[in-house]
């Protein structure tokens, strides 16, 4: 499999910003924020639509170490916006799940 974040997550490439058992944490090559940083498991899941009930402390996992990241880099009082996206129409353009933390800017709602 040629998967770019299965590379990072096995440090074949790329900076870690966080590295636990279960996922990693490093900065976005295409930053949309002045923060953002992505959050993936080390174990390759392509969809959202692909993680079970035996995920679900995973996918918990993932938004307890941005709030870390949040924590860690002071952006926590100000606020940052996590966020999954899942297939095509819901933007997602690597099938490795990632969760995207974005902070340091006004965010908009509805997001476009």
């Amino acid at each position: 499999m040629d998967c770019i974040f299965c590379k990072i997550a096995n440090k074949q490439m790329g900076a870690l910003l966080h590295e636990d058992d279960q996922v990693v944490a490093f900065d976005d090559m295409t930053p949309q924020a002045p923060h953002h940083v992505l959050v993936i498991p080390k174990r390759h899941i392509a969809t959202i639509n692909d993680t079970t009930t035996a995920d679900e402390t995973l996918l918990g996992h993932m938004i307890a170490v941005a709030k870390n990241i949040a924590q860690q880099r002071s952006l926590d009082a100000d606020g940052y916006r996590l966020v999954f996206n899942c297939n095509h129409q819901g933007g997602q353009a690597v099938y490795h799940i990632h969760l995207h933390f974005l902070a340091g800017r006004q965010m908009h709602w509805p997001p476009g």
